[in-house]
């Protein structure tokens, strides 16, 4: 199994990615295979994206998102790779966003441009990528699960989050045991400062805790009661972080899918 590269002392130091070049080449993809594609309105000159693929007989509806961190490359070639190779399953209606932060990945910040962590502003929104993003959110249909692609740059391997107030059927034990045939799984006890069981974190909603919201919680307040948020461990090879993405978020709809 591959191990850690060593390159990321004190933030991440790992391969960086054309966001402008990956971003070309998902909307192309997206085309070929018939999604539609939304440009953000009221965004000027960032490249804000809405995609959609629908069917005439869905059985679920998943949200996915990825680039909301310019210093975490593996999640927007992650959906690169899924949306070329077009390996759906039948029956499920996709509304995904391939990035959200693109002058975070032209500076290799996990921040944008102006200096601000986009995932900590969805409650008193501030940003024009924010704005837009949630502005589109509110837009779509209610979905039964949203899932977000991370990276995390001090992990020791792959992990998620399950936000789940409602205690609803979920498969993040179908995902890890899918991982961890190819990439290491943090079984740390506190991750993030946070208790975790074999790589897997439940946190408790708790929105009028938390001044700072992320994308996370603002779904699962407004249009699903079920969030997956994965993280996969960036100082490994990026093959490895972008196939334990790809993987993750292939499981997440099988998995759910024969629980119908």
């Amino acid at each position: 199994m591959t191990a850690p590269l060593g390159k990321n002392i004190g933030g991440y130091g790992g391969d960086t990615i054309d966001i402008d070049d990956v971003l070309q080449r998902t909307l192309a993809a997206a085309q070929a295979h018939g999604w539609s594609i939304e440009n953000f309105p009221n965004t000027g000159e960032l490249k804000l994206y809405g995609l959609r693929r629908l069917t005439s007989d869905p059985r679920l509806a998943i949200y996915i998102s990825t680039g909301i961190h310019g210093d975490e490359p593996a999640g927007p070639l992650a959906m690169l790779e899924l949306i070329q190779a077009n390996d759906w399953p039948s029956g499920v209606n996709l509304f995904v966003c391939p990035c959200l932060n693109p002058t975070g990945f032209q500076k290799n910040t996990r921040e944008n441009q102006d200096g601000v962590d986009l995932n900590r502003d969805y409650r008193y929104i501030k940003t024009c990528e924010v704005q837009a993003h949630t502005k589109w959110i509110d837009s779509l249909p209610t979905f039964d699960f949203g899932i977000c692609l991370h990276e995390d740059w001090e992990a020791r391997g792959f992990y998620l989050y399950e936000l789940n107030p409602d205690n609803l059927p979920a498969v993040s034990k179908d995902v890890i045991d899918a991982i961890d045939q190819t990439c290491p799984i943090d079984h740390s006890e506190r991750i993030d400062d946070r208790p975790a069981s074999g790589g897997i974190l439940k946190p408790v909603v708790s929105p009028e805790a938390r001044s700072l919201w992320p994308e996370a919680f603002y779904i699962v307040l407004k249009k699903t009661r079920l969030s997956y948020t994965l993280e996969a461990p960036s100082d490994f090879q990026m093959v490895t972080r972008v196939n334990a993405l790809s993987t993750a978020v292939q499981t997440l709809l099988d998995s759910h899918l024969t629980k119908l």
